[in-house]
């Protein structure tokens, strides 16, 4: 059986499991991974403060995604992450067709979110255009800022 639900404080620990290693997944530095190893913690705080859901499959989280309101009738997708044995199995598919919509049956008109550069023609394919992009802590790397507007 396979459901999305509403994460809760408890679920802390697996959610900075899964955020943890599936960024790893991508190839980065053991050195990296511990400068990130804070930006990478989901907190108890974090689910309480922010909308967090957790896909549930034979009773195991496996993937998650997070997002919070900004400005102007939009929201930010904060995270999307896939634990690693699970990448390419349509979960994060799954996730994604989830979160755009519960954002458009809110009526909110835009997503913003910014990409690991691994994850780029993903967004893509939901529609997210490149809009601008931000220098990270690794030399010459940067993240793209997309966008969705909705309808």
């Amino acid at each position: 059986m396979t459901e999305i639900i509403k994460a809760n404080a408890d679920d802390a620990k697996i959610l900075t499991e899964i955020t943890k290693r599936s960024k790893a997944y991508w190839g980065y530095s053991d050195e990296q991974m511990k400068e990130w190893s804070d930006l990478l913690t989901i907190t108890s705080e974090y689910i309480q403060n922010n909308e967090v859901y957790k896909l549930i499959v034979n009773q195991s989280t496996v993937a998650y995604y997070s997002y919070f309101d900004i400005e102007n009738n939009s929201v930010r997708l904060d995270n999307l992450f896939v634990s690693p044995e699970n990448i390419s199995k349509g979960y994060g598919k799954l996730l994604m067709n989830d979160f755009i919509l519960k954002i458009k049956q809110s009526q909110r008109s835009r997503i913003i979110l910014d990409a690991d550069p691994n994850a780029q023609k993903f967004y893509e394919s939901f529609g997210f255009k490149k809009i601008g992009q931000i220098e990270t802590s690794i030399k010459d790397r940067f993240l793209p800022i997309m966008e969705l507007k909705l309808d």
